[in-house]
């Protein structure tokens, strides 16, 4: 009731117009109007190409940016939707950047794990993480004599993929219906 007394007391006069559904439609010039229709689309396909960037990029390119917090909700005029697209613009070609350089870097990192495949022995104790060549997991390529000391005295080196992930420390342990402890694993230690 309240709500459609104030629809149209705006309405004539000729201001804001309010529906029903509390939508805000305000009365811009025609050539404004096309403007700030033209930048929002511009906005709304750099947030698209940038969110894109991030989620093929990640972990390693983010989009993170500094918010500006308002006072209140408002609508933002012409140069604050062009000062947005601006920022956007900044933030795709930065994103993009960081996405070149990083291909960049995992390219040499898989031309480096190549040679150390080819000639093991030129790369002693060399430790190449997984995650550098672009792939998943916590693994890392490591350059080590085949028979430990035998093998390194005799020149026998190879490249060897670990896993990378820690073992746990030690038994898990929970509390028994007694009020002690009880293992529920048969072996209190890992093997390296």
């Amino acid at each position: 009731m309240l709500s459609d007394v104030l629809s149209d007391a705006l309405r004539r006069q000729g201001r804001i117009m309010v529906s029903t559904e509390q939508q805000l439609d305000v009365d811009y010039p025609a050539g404004e109007r096309a403007a700030i229709d033209s930048l929002r689309a511009q906005i709304a396909k750099l947030e698209r190409e940038l969110s894109g960037i991030v989620a093929a990029g990640f972990p390693h390119v983010s989009g993170a940016a500094v918010s500006e917090r308002r006072s209140s909700p408002r609508l933002l005029s012409l140069g604050e939707l062009e000062e947005i697209r601006d920022r956007l613009v900044q933030r795709v070609h930065n994103a993009q950047c960081r996405t070149g350089s990083r291909a960049e870097f995992e390219r040499r990192s898989r031309a480096l794990l190549e040679r150390m495949k080819l000639e093991p022995g030129r790369y002693k104790f060399v430790r190449l993480p997984a995650a550098d060549v672009g792939e998943a997991g916590c693994g890392v390529y490591q350059v080590r004599p085949r028979l430990g000391i035998v093998g390194m005295l005799a020149g026998w080196w190879e490249l060897k993929l670990s896993s990378g992930c820690p073992l746990g420390w030690g038994p898990r342990a929970s509390v028994a219906p007694g009020g002690g402890f009880k293992s529920e694993r048969a072996h209190a230690f890992a093997w390296p």
